[in-house]
This record gives C-alpha cells, structure tokens and sequence, in this order.
C-alpha cells in the first residue's frame, strides 16, 4: 500500500470503526426491525445508510482529533501521519470535514431525524475533539454521549426514536469508563480511575440485564454475551491495574473499545434472533485484526 494512503487510513482508525457499525446495528435491534421476526428487505437500504453514515461519522471524528492533537503527538506520538509529515495538516482537516459531511449526508437519505441525529453527533465529536477532552469530566461524558447518539442514530431505522432511547445511556456509562482508563495511556499511574472504570463496568452489565428485562426483552440470550464481554474487559483492567504500566493501561482501552462489539450484541439479542447477535459479534474478530495493523488510540 502507497506510504500517504496508509497514512490516510491510519487517521481513520480502521479496528475501530466496526465498532461504529454495531452500534447501529444494536440500535436496528432496539428500533423494532424484527418484531415480525423476519428482516423486511425494505429495510437493507436505509439500514445500510445507517451503518456508513455512522463509520463515516467516527472516521471523521478520529481524524480531527489527530488534527487538533497534532502539536501534543509532535511531543508524545511522532509517530503519527500528521507529526511525521506523511499526511499535512490541511489536508487531514479537509479529509475530516468531508467524511463527517458524507455521513451527515448519508444519514438524511434514511429520514430527517436520522439527519439531525447525525448532526448532532458531528457538533459533539468536533466538541470533543477541540474543547471537552481537556476537562477530567467533561472530556468522557462528552465522548459517551457521542456513542449514545451513535445507537441512537441506528434507533432512528423507522422514521422515530422508539420509547427505549434511554437505553443510549448505557454505552454512555461505557465509554466513561474507558475514557477514565485511557487517562494513564502516555505516563501510567492511573489505578483509581482503573478502579473507577471497573465499577462503571460492572453497572454496564448490570445495567444491560436491567434495561432488557425492564422493556420485554429477552434476557436469557443475553448472557453468553455479557460473560463474553466481562472477560475481555476486566483481564486487562486486573492486569493494569496490578502493573501499572502505560502498555498495561493502553491494552485495557485497546479491549474496551473492540469489546464494544460484544455490548452491543448483547442489546440486540433481546429484541433480535440469537443469530443477529451472533452476525454483530463476527465485527470483533474484523477488529481485533485491524488493531494488528493499525492503531486504536
């Protein structure tokens, strides 16, 4: 692959944006489209609408931050396209721009709510990335209300936001922890946000039980996936936190992220087939072999 190309992909973080696709397809679930339980075809094009306006969303967010992140990863990630002159700066803010534009774009072809979750979620990935990271608290609140947006956006399938929308604070309450994780990813020494992210964890599963058993859905499918999920996230967690190391720490936010995948299986088979939980969690192997080639954070 031409060196400027794989520059342009590593902006976009390629592992990480499967995780943006099962979101949506989490919220599909959560939207009703197997309450017949069959799959309209109707539904396929403005579900894949849904599912690359999200990818185009998050690639976009990624390269801005390494945009407003340019003069620090000079210092910390040299590294990186943009540091190390393989892609310029102009040009990574246009590439930015425009995927964020087209994932807008892409989002009111499905319906203008649709559209204007999207655009909600762009001003909050462009505040995030120039303004909230900055800020202890504001920084993962801001990037977990970016990822209940983004199941939001996949809710929005027909037409409507569904009564279950308060189910997009969970994943809130995820990227939280992982944010809260990734404050020692450089320097290390973080073990009481590494205790703090493994209580949020905890209220994620319990939360997810919760949240499904609460509004119908059914739990028992469920469960493999949360065990699955519990694994991948508090093996790295224990093990950062027993050595308290920047590889250790950025191993816990490498899992966080991928293991996202494994949550949002676990929303979908409550209001899905088994089988629509097993085809979301087939994007967690795409991931962990992206993560081989390209960077996560």
């Amino acid at each position: 692959m031409n060196a400027v190309l794989k520059g342009y992909f590593r902006l976009a973080r390629p592992a990480n944006l499967p995780t943006a696709a099962a979101d949506i397809f989490a919220g599909m679930a959560l939207a009703g489209m197997f309450a017949a339980d069959t799959l309209p075809s109707r539904l396929l094009f403005p579900g894949s609408c849904l599912v690359l306006a999200s990818v185009l969303l998050y690639a976009g967010g990624v390269v801005l931050n390494d945009v407003f992140d340019h003069r620090l990863d000079a210092v910390e990630r040299p590294e990186r396209p943009i540091p190390s002159g393989l892609v310029s700066l102009r040009s990574a803010s246009s590439f930015g721009a425009i995927l964020l534009i087209l994932g807008i774009g892409c989002a009111f072809l499905v319906h203008s709510i649709s559209g204007f979750i999207a655009l909600v979620l762009a001003f909050s990935i462009v505040l995030y990335d120039g303004v909230a990271k900055k800020h202890a608290f504001l920084g993962p609140l801001n990037m977990g209300f970016c990822r209940s947006l983004n199941l939001a956006l996949g809710m929005s399938l027909l037409g409507n936001v569904p009564d279950l929308y308060w189910l997009a604070g969970i994943p809130l309450i995820y990227i939280f922890a992982i944010t809260l994780i990734s404050r020692g990813e450089v320097h290390g020494n973080n073990k009481k946000h590494l205790l703090w992210a493994g209580t949020l964890y905890g209220i994620v599963v319990l939360g997810v039980v919760g949240g499904i058993f609460l509004t119908a859905g059914k739990v028992y499918p469920m469960v493999p996936f949360l065990v699955m999920l519990a694994v991948l996230v508090y093996r790295p967690l224990v093990a950062a936190y027993q050595e308290n190391t920047p590889t250790n720490i950025k191993k816990a936010v490498i899992s966080g992220v991928l293991s996202l995948i494994v949550l949002d299986a676990a929303f979908a088979v409550g209001f899905a087939p088994w089988w629509y939980g097993l085809l979301i969690l087939l994007l967690w192997p795409l991931s962990v072999g992206l993560s081989k080639l390209f960077a996560v954070t």
